[in-house]
């Protein structure tokens, strides 16, 4: 590889192999002490990356200065290999740049007329959804009551006292199925796998808190957040022993509302928490907004109906025609992608796909179609070489995705330079503080430096984002582990020490 060959006549082949030696006797543990050169640096990376727990995987790491512009380390740069969450550093960048930090998502509330002087709502209410999904909890401090909030307060400003029609969920503004492509279906029974919907409540998603019962033998306690009698539940757990194992197994089959609950909780033991995704979306949020609007007074007469892309196809309506009595706009893009990128969430990155699809979506083209074709124009735009980004939808969770890391690399460069750069770099998780980092990196150099997207998949390991070396230089890097199996050091381990190592570095990138 063309950096050892650099490296060797600075540092000479006998320290190499000192280095690799210990590598190999010792465990892989975070690296705190500092590393004055620049071929010290490469050396240590090179160890690691050389390392044989790694000889059945593909490993692929790029590390630039965004300072110098000089590459201070590569290996497998690249290489195709599947991202899994990093591929949400692509959809948060492609929101930011074609909609805009302050862009916010409206959701229109539609009637055929005003509200009589007695308040009643003659005929039928449509909420017709664009893609918001700050109507949860996550945007409200974890108060499940506060979601659907403003759009209660819109329509009873609107002098709503009463429907006398139905309650319609319109989620016809984008065009596809409910589901990134290739997701998987067993994907579809996880949270991280909720339905697709321009109607969105809650991410989806029903959130399960149980707890042992008092007496043993019989089944576990548990409640819904929100209240909801929308999904069923057969309850086939129950509490054991004191110390005994403790695990509960959920499962919805497709498109059903039924959940079967397995599993055992010890006696006395701390409380479990889950949550699982619902069927039909749009029929969920109006469910839980007929509700909402029950409990301020104001009641429905008629059914809950939802209207999707393939009823609208066959029976359009023109909204034109009718009036639009209330809205509500989202939080705005910024804090959008924020939420999408710390906790890395499925659902919202998707929806961030289909928000920039949407705008330039073709006859006959689904809305993810749309905005992938977007996705490639904006990389074309940073610098990206074509044929190293093939994304199949928006969050990572597909498998058939696949990236290189010179690619991420030169993503992250763009974005430094960016009008929204102060957006997007806010939205990374910090290690050691928040986000899917907050457990990662403590009581090392990294600690509140690294600020950078994780991803996570069977035999997958990702990280990719920025961090300042002890001598204060800015770098970005990507590392991307795939078919790692090991089980002494996890993949996570393997990539946290090479970022460890960048924190340490107190030379630089154009020193010798």
């Amino acid at each position: 590889m063309r950096v050892v060959k650099r490296w060797k006549l600075n540092a000479g082949s006998w320290t190499f192999s000192l280095l690799l030696c210990t590598a190999l006797l010792a465990p892989a543990q975070s690296p705190t002490n500092a590393i004055p050169t620049l071929a010290s640096l490469r050396s240590n990376l090179t160890v690691r990356v050389q390392h044989p727990r790694l000889a059945a995987a593909q490993l692929g790491v790029k590390i630039s200065s965004l300072d110098t512009g000089k590459t201070l380390f590569e290996h497998n740069a690249n290489k195709l290999l599947k991202p899994a969450s990093n591929a949400k550093l692509y959809t948060g960048a492609l929101a930011l740049d074609r909609l805009g930090p302050q862009f916010r998502i409206r959701t229109s509330c539609y009637a055929a007329a005003k509200p009589d002087a007695a308040g009643t709502l003659v005929g039928d209410l449509t909420i017709f959804g664009r893609g918001d999904f700050s109507m949860a909890a996550r945007f409200n401090g974890g108060d499940y009551s506060k979601s659907l909030e403003p759009l209660v307060n819109a329509l009873a400003a609107a002098g709503i006292k009463r429907v006398s029609g139905d309650l319609v969920g319109d989620e016809s503004f984008f065009r596809g199925p409910p589901y990134g492509s290739a997701w998987t279906w067993d994907d579809l029974n996880y949270y991280y796998g909720a339905e697709i919907s321009a109607l969105t409540h809650e991410d989806n998603v029903v959130d399960l808190a149980f707890k042992p019962a008092t007496v043993l033998g019989q089944p576990v306690t548990f409640t819904t957040k929100p209240a909801t009698q929308f999904l069923q539940f057969i309850n086939r757990t129950t509490t054991g022993t004191t110390g005994g194992k403790r695990n509960i197994e959920l499962y919805r089959p497709l498109a059903q509302s039924t959940v079967y609950l397995h599993g055992s909780l010890p006696a006395g033991d701390r409380d479990w928490t889950d949550a699982m995704p619902v069927s039909r979306p749009a029929l969920w949020f109006v469910t839980q907004l007929r509700d909402a609007l029950a409990k301020r007074g104001i009641p429905v007469a008629g059914q809950l109906r939802t209207h999707d892309w393939l009823a609208a196809e066959a029976a359009p309506v023109d909204y034109a025609k009718q009036l639009e009595i209330a809205f509500t706009e989202s939080r705005p893009m910024s804090e959008l992608v924020t939420q999408m990128m710390k906790p890395s969430q499925n659902l919202y990155a998707q929806l961030l796909l289909l928000q920039v699809g949407v705008r330039t979506q073709k006859p006959g083209q689904t809305t993810e179609e749309a905005g992938l074709a977007e996705m490639q124009k904006f990389l074309a735009e940073a610098g990206v070489k074509r044929g190293t980004v093939f994304l199949e939808e928006g969050s990572g969770l597909s498998r058939g995705c696949l990236l290189a890391p010179d690619a991420t690399v030169l993503l992250l460069r763009h974005m430094d330079k960016h009008a929204a750069a102060a957006a997007y770099r806010a939205s990374l998780p910090i290690a050691g503080v928040d986000g899917t980092l907050k457990a990662r990196f403590t009581g090392t150099a990294a600690a509140r430096n690294v600020l950078a997207k994780t991803g996570s998949l069977r035999y997958v390991s990702s990280l990719s984002g920025h961090v300042t070396t002890a001598a204060k230089e800015r770098l970005v890097f990507s590392f991307m582990l795939n078919a790692y199996t090991g089980t002494a050091v996890s993949g996570r381990e393997v990539i946290d020490e090479l970022a460890v190592l960048l924190a340490n570095f107190s030379g630089k990138s154009d020193g010798p």
